[in-house]
């Protein structure tokens, strides 16, 4: 595997870039994976189901983070749990869990 010494200014780089993903590990390891071709994958119903549910988590977190009170709430929680307060409200939809109509 090659390495590469990134240059003081650029401490570490993330995500997609054309068709490569660059991704750092817990331990801090820089990794360059080339991105799978997911074209040809036929999704069974559970699967389709689940990503369309997970859809749906990550446009209630989106309209809680939009949402002044509520994202007050969900940074609250997320400080405790030590947590992004956008994955918190993600978790928070899956397990039935609605403070948009609350308010």
């Amino acid at each position: 595997m090659g390495k590469v010494t990134l240059n003081p200014l650029i401490k570490q780089i993330s995500g997609k870039m054309g068709d490569v993903v660059f991704r750092v590990s817990p331990t801090g390891e820089q990794t360059i994976m080339k991105l799978p071709d997911m074209s040809g994958v036929k999704w069974s119903k559970a699967q389709e189901a689940h990503r369309q549910h997970f859809k749906e988590a990550v446009a209630y977190a989106r309209a809680a983070m939009a949402a002044p009170k509520v994202r007050k709430v969900y940074e609250k929680i997320a400080a405790k749990k030590q947590k992004r307060p956008f994955d918190v409200a993600v978790s928070d939809y899956f397990m039935g869990n609605d403070l948009l109509s609350k308010k």
